[in-house]
């Protein structure tokens, strides 16, 4: 050992060296940005699920509706015409302004897309800041 050098840890008023420092920061974003992949990825499958039930639902609603729309209007053709057709224009009306509230409600609703990611990066600088 060269004179003056001691062989026990570093005093306190050195710490970490900025060496460490930046590899452990480095560390620290290579896993932030690997969980924002997972949670990227786990989206995209959740948004293309939900699109594809949604369509095949909507398409199936849409069949269904105009069978039983069909359905009335032949039974009542003959003695309640006009009055059938506003009947279900109005049911038609409400069943949309239903659904407009309710997805409208769905989409003040939604949670953090990557609340994970968030959450990971507050904990990180509650325990890197004093």
């Amino acid at each position: 050992m060269k004179p003056g050098m001691e062989a026990g840890p570093l005093p306190a008023s050195h710490g970490p060296s900025p060496r460490r420092l930046g590899a452990a920061a480095l560390g620290l974003l290579h896993s932030h940005l690997e969980l924002l992949g997972i949670e990227l990825q786990e989206q995209k499958g959740r948004t293309l699920n939900l699109l594809l039930f949604a369509g095949l639902g909507l398409l199936f609603a849409l069949l269904l509706l105009l069978g039983l729309s069909t359905l009335v209007m032949v039974i009542v053709w003959d003695s309640y015409r006009l009055t059938g057709i506003i009947g279900l224009c109005i049911v038609y009306t409400i069943a949309a302004v239903l659904c407009g509230l309710r997805l409208r409600a769905q989409l003040h609703d939604e949670s953090t897309p990557f609340s994970a990611t968030l959450a990971e990066l507050k904990k990180d600088r509650e325990q890197l800041l004093p």
